[in-house]
């Protein structure tokens, strides 16, 4: 089908990170014939994440409030407002708020992760 809709119920598996309120769920995975992962994203109020991009994201917030610290400063999100990320990039994910939101990466998060010298921090999160 080239047209498809989505709800975080349609997610059939959430990962969480350690034992952090960070939820994380693609309904658009590398398994699909897509060239992109899309997933949704909760996150407690005060979570953080550390992470290193090695593929190209787009964070598009739908509740809360969401910053993302980097090395050239910090960027914070509302709902109906998008953070752009591109590979390569440190930072740190912050939720200011409880927070949802949608992720689009390209290529595939998880491929790109675990291909990369990134892939031990896969390693935080496990099945909810």
């Amino acid at each position: 089908m080239s047209v498809e809709h989505f709800t975080s119920d349609d997610a059939s598996t959430w990962f969480q990170r350690l034992d952090q309120r960070i939820f994380l769920a693609d309904v658009v995975s590398q398994d699909s014939s897509a060239a992109m992962s899309v997933g949704f994203a909760r996150y407690g109020k005060g979570e953080k994440n550390p992470w290193k991009m090695t593929y190209d994201e787009a964070l598009v917030i739908t509740s809360g409030t969401f910053t993302v610290e980097g090395s050239s400063g910090s960027v914070t999100a509302r709902p109906g407002e998008v953070i752009y990320l591109r590979a390569g990039t440190e930072l740190v994910y912050v939720a200011d708020e409880d927070t949802e939101l949608v992720y689009v990466t390209y290529p595939h998060w998880l491929a790109a992760t675990e291909s990369s010298v990134e892939a031990h921090r896969l390693d935080d999160f496990h099945e909810a």
